[in-house]
C-alpha cells in the first residue's frame, strides 16, 4: 500500500474513532506529501456514512433484543444496498 492511501485509512481510523489527535497527526503528514483537502474531505465523507451506519444498526439491534416483540418503530427513513453505510 501506498503512503498516501495508508494516511487516507489512518483518517478514515480517525475519524470513526473520533480520534481529533490522531486526526491532526495524519492530516499533517498527508499535507506534507500533497494530498489534497478534497481528498481528505471525501474520505471523511465515507468514514463518517460507516460510522453513522454502524450506530443505526447498534441501535437497531438493541431495539431489536430489549423489545422482542417488535413494538418499537425503527424506522430511519433511509435505504442503502449496505445496510450498514448509509
Amino acid at each position: 500500500m501506498d503512503e498516501k492511501t495508508e494516511l487516507l485509512v489512518c483518517m478514515a481510523a480517525a475519524t470513526a474513532a473520533n480520534c481529533v489527535p490522531c486526526f491532526e497527526y495524519y492530516f499533517k503528514k498527508a499535507s506534507g506529501i500533497g494530498v489534497q483537502a478534497e481528498e481528505v474531505k471525501k474520505t471523511v465523507e465515507l468514514a463518517c456514512k460507516v460510522k453513522t451506519g454502524a450506530g443505526i444498526m447498534m441501535k437497531n439491534f438493541i431495539e431489536d433484543i430489549t423489545d422482542p416483540d417488535g413494538k418499537t418503530d425503527r424506522s430511519t427513513g433511509k435505504t442503502a444496498e449496505h445496510p450498514c453505510c448509509r
